[in-house]
């Protein structure tokens, strides 16, 4: 076996019993690598087709890459499932210790099908594995069950993810805490995790992970850390987390306010690492193997919140819960993210779905009274009580909105669909798109749907860096289509080692292709790599078709094509049909897709994705 990858998979039959460590066949990791590529490659081979993502039968896979658990700097791991919220694919990436912890132990995978009868967690002790009962942690937090798991396997260096109460209730957008302030997010891995009776996934592992070239390994570390340290997006990144974002955000105009009706917010700064560090900020504090060090975690020690222990309100969260929200208090954004930590809900789905809620109200599509009292844009400590009744289920709207933005406006029905934010069901992220058509193109393309992770051109289209030695025209649709395949191709292949994506702000490809080299003895070229990210993009997409995705959903929520922006530096802009028309076009054509978005019988055997070969559990 080559070095990097330690070979194994656990699986997992939470309906049996049955646990079994098998060989990672050669086939897979040679096309595959891991990470994202074990995730696409075995998302279809195992899930039959139109299951549905809360049977038993849907699994729950856990994957690190080769570089995971090295010294490479900033490595990570994913969750894997059909989403409950989308019915697409679903990878979801954290950092943390937890996916280190899964090389330890020995595995490349963790691989978790069927549905327990009670209430249970897997406890992973290297070779030694069990299921534990856990009906005395179920309805406990997120992180009260990760105290309470380690209290009693006695050791507080276990690693344990776990799900809150949303992810119980099956809440659409629920998490999965992969230790403390370390979560994946989006697209509902948590409610996954609850529909199994699965409240955590603890992991002690005692093995190392070897590499093939040790000398060159730690010279491409070293290159690493000094192209890490040259970087300023990361020396930034070092300073402030992505909180410092909020007032690029805010004076490009991208900043959502009050449901995405706009684009700025008078209050920007308030919720920005200026506002945080002057009221809770008291430490940096990083993930296994990275210099970066963007957590800052504090504790609010004055006011109405006084006791609420955080990280750093990341740009995403101060966002969707404080501008999206029309908060401007960074205490009380902050206390709003811990509580989502705690219920185990992503961030970016709560606080569109809150906004949603607000909106519809103020429009009289929902009744008043099914709400907290005085439940307005601003009002944090209502939207802290939907939140909880979100999570719990408590009441009719609180059920409702569970569902996630698409699923509660076509309940609501009437005009609610023309302000429900979101792309193929996933609550868009907080980056308005209208003035800026690359980012439109991105989200409306990615495979997991509205998602920024999958190819974000800020650089090109607002700092003015050049794109094949071109400055981009911001308000242009034609010629972004070639950036955004071509950072979803790259991005792709990076998960596949599993890269974290602030790292690779500063690391290069060399460097990396160095790293994957030395660890594993396995050389690629920038191409193939590239080569690798493509074909690994349109297992995803196939797969997504498969489940029923219709390409006609590659498209922008409506608020965004039929309301101009009210203030910023692209007031009055918004999308057209023609607009979106022209993006696909080129997309698919550099895609080679047909014009309706399917990849063509030559795309297919180009990549070799009409190979039979097929992973199966026996």
């Amino acid at each position: 076996m080559s070095n990097g990858w330690m070979g194994k998979f656990l699986t997992v039959n939470l309906s049996t019993g049955n646990v079994n460590i098998v060989d990672v066949p050669q086939w897979l990791q040679d096309q595959y690598v891991g990470g994202k590529g074990y995730a696409m490659k075995l998302l279809y081979d195992l899930l039959p087709e139109g299951t549905d993502p809360l049977a038993p039968e849907n699994p729950l896979m856990f994957f690190p890459g080769p570089l995971t658990g090295t010294l490479a700097p900033s490595m990570r791991a994913c969750v894997a499932t059909k989403s409950p919220l989308t019915g697409l694919l679903l990878d979801s990436y954290f950092g943390g210790h937890f996916g280190q912890e899964i090389k330890y132990a020995g595995y490349d995978g963790i691989i978790i099908t069927g549905r327990s009868d009670k209430p249970v967690y897997l406890w992973i002790n290297d070779d030694k594995v069990e299921l534990r009962d856990a009906g005395h942690l179920w309805g406990t937090g997120a992180l009260e069950a990760n105290r309470a798991i380690k209290d009693e396997l006695g050791d507080s260096t276990i690693k344990v993810s776990t799900i809150g109460p949303a992810g119980e209730n099956t809440v659409r957008f629920a998490l999965i805490s992969c230790e403390y302030n370390r979560q994946a997010g989006r697209g509902g891995a948590g409610a996954v995790m609850g529909s199994k009776n699965l409240k955590a996934v603890a992991i002690r592992g005692s093995n190392t992970v070897r590499v093939s070239n040790r000398k060159e390994f730690l010279s491409a570390v070293q290159q690493g850390y000094v192209e890490l340290k040259q970087s300023p997006d990361v020396q930034a990144l070092v300073d402030t987390g992505t909180a410092s974002a909020v007032p690029f955000a805010n004076e490009a105009g991208l900043l959502p306010r009050r449901n995405y009706q706009d684009g700025t917010f008078d209050l920007a700064d308030s919720i920005s690492d200026l506002g945080q560090n002057n009221h809770y900020w008291l430490r940096s504090e990083a993930c296994a193997g990275c210099p970066i060090r963007c957590s800052k975690v504090g504790y609010i020690r004055t006011g109405r919140y006084a006791g609420t222990i955080s990280d750093i309100v990341e740009y995403e969260s101060a966002g969707l819960l404080g501008s999206n929200l029309e908060i401007g208090d960074a205490k009380a954004v902050t206390y709003l993210s811990a509580l989502c930590d705690s219920l185990g809900i992503d961030t970016i789905s709560a606080g569109s779905v809150v906004g949603f809620a607000l909106e519809a109200a103020e429009k009289g599509l929902i009744d008043k009274s099914t709400l907290p009292q005085n439940a307005n844009f601003g009002n944090a400590e209502a939207a802290a009580e939907i939140l909880k009744n979100i999570a719990y289920r408590k009441n009719e709207l609180g059920n409702i909105l569970a569902e996630g933005v698409k699923r509660a406006a076509e309940k609501i029905g009437s005009e609610s669909e023309s302000f429900a934010v979101h792309i193929k069901g996933l609550e868009v992220p907080a980056w308005g798109p209208r003035g800026n058509p690359g980012i439109a193109l991105a989200l409306m393309t990615a495979d997991r749907g509205g998602c920024h992770q999958r190819g974000l051109p800020l650089g090109y289209e607002l700092a003015g860096e050049p794109w094949k030695g071109r400055i981009l025209d911001r308000l242009a649709c034609s010629g972004k289509a070639e950036i955004i395949v071509h950072e979803q191709n790259y991005l792709t292949a990076l998960d596949t080692l599993v890269k974290c994506d602030f790292g690779h702000f500063g690391i290069s490809a060399g460097t990396y292709l160095r790293l994957l080299k030395a660890c594993t003895g396995r050389e690629f070229s920038e191409e193939q790599f590239l080569e690798l990210g493509a074909k690994i993009w349109n297992l995803g997409r196939l797969f997504n078709l498969r489940e029923g995705l219709n390409p006609a959903e590659d498209k922008l929520p409506k608020r965004f094509m039929t309301e101009p922006l009210p203030s910023g530096p692209c007031k009055g802009h918004y999308f057209t049909e023609a607009d979106v028309k022209l993006m696909l076009t080129e997309y698919y054509n550099l895609r080679d897709w047909d014009s309706s978005g399917y990849p063509t019988k030559e795309t297919i055997c180009k990549y070799g994705l009409n190979d039979n070969q097929k992973f199966e559990i026996k």
